[in-house]
């Protein structure tokens, strides 16, 4: 409210609160970036996976397909579990991130970014990623055809911890 000019402010409090505001801005779009980054990277995967597949591979898919499902229509289990997390407007948080992630190529720094950006980073992601979604032509899929889960990195440790016991209690023949 204060930097709304809604509240009355003492000029200090108002420098302090803002520089409060941009360093927020500035975690939040590091949380993003990276973010992003894991996504592109599943997207791009995705991909090289399908094109070993003669009838997909020629099919028009590409990372911009798995993207947009992954922002506009993710399996129910996912949607589930981001909810769990906290997560309530996973395609925000999606788009946002691919936006971002598509813009810069290394987490950033307050130096490098303008007040107004920082203030703003949430229309400036949210039209990247329409930039990122138009540069190729794709097909749209569905995740009925292409299932998938969402693991986190704690989930996917324990999970693979499991597998490794099972493979250790294994009799070798």
């Amino acid at each position: 409210m204060i930097l709304n000019g809604m509240v009355s402010q003492q000029s200090e409090d108002y420098e302090e609160l803002q520089r409060l505001v941009l360093k927020g801005r500035v975690q939040e779009l590091k949380m993003l970036y990276f973010l992003g980054k894991d996504l592109l990277r599943w997207a791009e995967q995705c991909v090289e996976f399908i094109s070993g597949i003669p009838e997909l591979g020629q099919a028009g898919i590409r990372e911009q397909s798995f993207t947009a499902m992954l922002v506009e229509g993710p399996p129910k289990g996912v949607f589930d579990k981001l909810t769990s997390w906290g997560v309530h407007d996973q395609k925000a948080v999606f788009s946002r991130a691919i936006g971002v992630n598509s813009l810069l190529a290394q987490p950033p720094s307050a130096e490098t970014l303008a007040t107004t950006f920082l203030l703003n980073y949430h229309r400036f992601s949210d039209y990247l990623y329409v930039c990122y979604q138009n540069l190729v032509p794709f097909a749209p899929i569905r995740h009925g055809n292409f299932p998938f889960d969402l693991f986190a990195s704690a989930e996917y440790s324990q999970m693979l911890e499991e597998e490794w016991e099972k493979d250790e209690r294994r009799p070798v023949s």
